[in-house]
Parts: C-alpha cells; sequence; structure tokens
C-alpha cells in the first residue's frame, strides 16, 4: 500500500510539472493575428459583382492556359533570359488574342464599386493606414497603364499585405494582386502583364 502511495505521489509531481511546462510555452509562444477576413459581400449587388468577376477571371485564366499550352514548357532548370523569353512570347500571344481589350473587361464597373467598399473597411483606422504605407513603400507616382502591357520593368512589384489579400477574390495561380500607385493592378505572372486594373483603390 505504502508503495502504491508513493507512485501515485511520484506520478501526481510528474504531472504538475509537465502542464506547468505546457503552460510556460503557452505564454512563451508567439501570438499571431490572423488576417479577418473581409471579403464577404455587403449586398446582393456585390455579390453579383463578385460573381462575375469571378467568372472573368476563369474566363481570362481558360485563355491564357489555351495560349501558353502552344508554348514550350519552361525547363525545370532554368534562368532569367529563359524565363523573359517564356514571358513575352506569351504576352505576344495574349495581346493577339486580346486586341481589343479595354480595363473593365476583367474588373468590372460593379466589381470595381464593391471591392472600393471593401478597401474602405481593410484600409481604416491605424493598421488600415499601415497597410497603405506598406503597399505605397516604393510608390512610382503616376505612370501610364494600358491592359495588356508588360508590367513596367522599372517598378518594384508591390507587397500586398495578408489583410488587404483577405478582403479580394482568391485568384488561380496564373494571377495575381499588386498595385501600381492607387491603382489596384491584376497581374499574369506568367506573362509579366497587367491583364485590367482599376483606378482609386484606396478610401478618399
Amino acid at each position: 500500500m505504502t508503495h502504491l502511495v508513493a507512485i501515485v505521489g511520484i506520478c501526481t509531481v510528474i504531472a504538475t510539472s509537465l502542464a506547468d511546462v505546457a503552460a510556460e510555452t503557452r505564454r512563451q509562444k508567439p501570438v499571431i493575428e490572423q488576417p479577418q477576413n473581409q471579403a464577404q459581400p455587403q449586398s446582393a449587388a456585390d455579390a453579383q459583382a463578385i460573381a462575375e468577376l469571378n467568372t472573368r477571371i476563369k474566363e481570362y485564366v481558360a485563355m491564357h492556359q489555351r495560349l501558353e499550352a502552344t508554348l514550350p514548357p519552361l525547363p525545370k532548370e532554368t534562368n532569367p533570359k529563359v524565363i523573359d523569353t517564356h514571358e513575352r512570347a506569351l504576352e505576344k500571344l495574349i495581346r493577339t488574342e486580346r486586341k481589343n481589350a479595354r480595363p473593365g473587361d476583367i474588373i468590372t464597373p460593379a466589381a470595381r464599386r464593391a471591392l472600393r467598399q471593401r478597401f474602405a473597411r481593410v484600409f481604416s483606422g491605424t493598421s488600415g493606414q499601415q497597410f497603405k504605407a506598406t503597399i505605397l513603400d516604393e510608390n512610382p507616382g503616376r505612370i501610364a497603364l494600358t491592359v495588356n502591357s508588360r508590367y513596367p520593368d522599372e517598378v518594384p512589384v508591390s507587397t500586398v499585405p495578408p489583410q488587404v489579400l483577405s478582403a479580394l477574390p482568391p485568384l488561380p495561380d496564373e494571377l495575381e494582386y499588386r498595385f501600381i500607385g492607387e491603382r489596384l493592378i491584376l497581374l499574369d505572372i506568367h506573362a509579366h502583364t497587367i491583364a485590367d486594373f482599376m483606378d482609386n483603390a484606396f478610401p478618399r
């Protein structure tokens, strides 16, 4: 009986020590604030606009994939020159296919209104100002942009905070959201071209 009591006592001490270690680990573990999902439409009109945006993005990507399939695939071991050649070849095919493309063909006027409402939320307050400052850290100023044109080589690709990305519909692998100044860019990363863009993304 004495041995049993001793064993129980030892187990209790061990369990208490383990609990203390776990508690200390939790205290030391950094708390990572997850970005809130800002992408819920505020109205039926917003939901319809975002649905149309998603449809047009899918149509663009289907076109992109069809054209890129006609080019020689990039080798597993490549270099910047080979990548640049591939980008420019795909850029040429896309420009020919979309010769009549205009701003708003993908990000429609209705989608722009819906996105601006989301941006008004995500860029509000002190945190929102910090997000904006991060995006504008290397702001190139006002430069001319056209659909199907190459993303300007002299302009650094902007950082987009995850909290801002969470306010936007997710994209397939072929596209990324970027900013040039206060304009939201839909960037075709395989062709390094501007698929579409919208002005005045930041709230006034």
